[in-house]
């Protein structure tokens, strides 16, 4: 036999029970954010690299091109394009745009070496760079960096800058970092990011991340600050080791603050063995890590 409670008493236990539901609820918490993964953001070295060459104007650079902006629209992320010819040759940047707020770039080239004129064997210097560490590193970085950032409301205007036709210079009289010249110099004074932080070869196994001289001192100061903030001042080393040609160099020249965080102690350098073993997710999540909470903090905003 079944009974049945009175509707008073119905109503008292539907209230205990939203009372509880409520109680648990409040326990949970607001959801925390995502953290950055270096294992996901490894899956990304590996399907640039399973591409093959990305030179600019290649096939292989429109399948990276694809891919990132396809990866950026799944987060959420505003997808632009900034399309050009250099040297009869197509050249395009992918920019993805997030959030509202003071203008903060993140920058990697997305292109690979046509030439691999640093490789050990000299029948092989005419073949084509793998770029696992250079490019696909800081690419992955940035597209692991959409994931978490693209969870949450955010308090800057966020670009994540992916640039073509870096890393040819020098061959068939080709400069360097053609595409983010003109990223830099398309823009106008009321346009400039507060900030432009480059990342290039940061996925070295054997990390050691030192200061680069043509860096915006205080903004390279506060990156490897929260570095060590967070544990990873073994592998931030505050110590002038290189000055680069890099995708930072174009904004400096324009008055930007811009810092490149790069390992250049990298063996595999524009050699044919710059492939996938040799980066470390490890090694990505540092460096993501770091630019994660720069982006939460507001670490640079306001930096001169």
């Amino acid at each position: 036999m079944t009974t049945r409670l009175p509707a008073f008493g119905r109503l008292i236990l539907a209230t205990l029970l939203l009372g509880l539901l409520a109680g648990v609820l409040a326990d949970c918490g607001p959801a925390e954010p995502a953290r950055f993964d270096g294992d996901l953001a490894y899956q990304h070295v590996l399907a640039q690299v399973g591409i093959g060459p990305r030179e600019a104007g290649s096939e292989g650079a429109r399948r990276t091109r694809d891919y990132v902006a396809a990866e950026l629209r799944r987060e959420g992320w505003e997808v632009q394009e900034q399309s050009f010819n250099f040297r009869d040759v197509p050249v395009c940047n992918v920019i993805g745009v997030r959030g509202e707020g003071p203008v903060v770039v993140f920058g990697a080239h997305y292109d690979t070496r046509r030439w691999a004129d640093q490789d050990p064997d000299p029948a092989r210097r005419r073949d084509p760079v793998p770029g696992a560490n250079d490019g696909a590193s800081g690419v992955a970085v940035l597209l692991e960096l959409a994931r978490v950032l693209g969870r949450e409301d955010l308090d800057l205007e966020v670009h994540l800058a992916f640039f073509d036709a870096e890393d040819n210079g020098q061959i068939d009289g080709w400069p360097w970092i053609v595409g983010s010249s003109y990223m830099a110099n398309s823009l106008v004074p009321e346009e400039f990011p507060r900030y432009v932080v480059v990342v290039d070869m940061i996925g070295d196994a054997d990390q050691q991340i030192y200061w680069e001289r043509f860096s915006n001192p205080t903004l390279r100061a506060a990156i490897w600050e929260l570095a060590a903030e967070l544990g990873y001042g073994d592998f931030f080393i505050p110590t002038d080791r290189h000055s680069i040609i890099d995708d930072h160099i174009p904004f400096i020249q324009q008055g930007i603050p811009a810092v490149d965080v790069i390992d250049f102690d990298y063996p595999y350098w524009h050699t044919v063995a710059d492939t996938a073993d040799k980066v470390s997710p490890e090694s990505l999540e540092r460096v993501g890590r770091v630019l994660e909470e720069m982006v939460r903090r507001g670490v640079g905003v306001g930096e001169e």
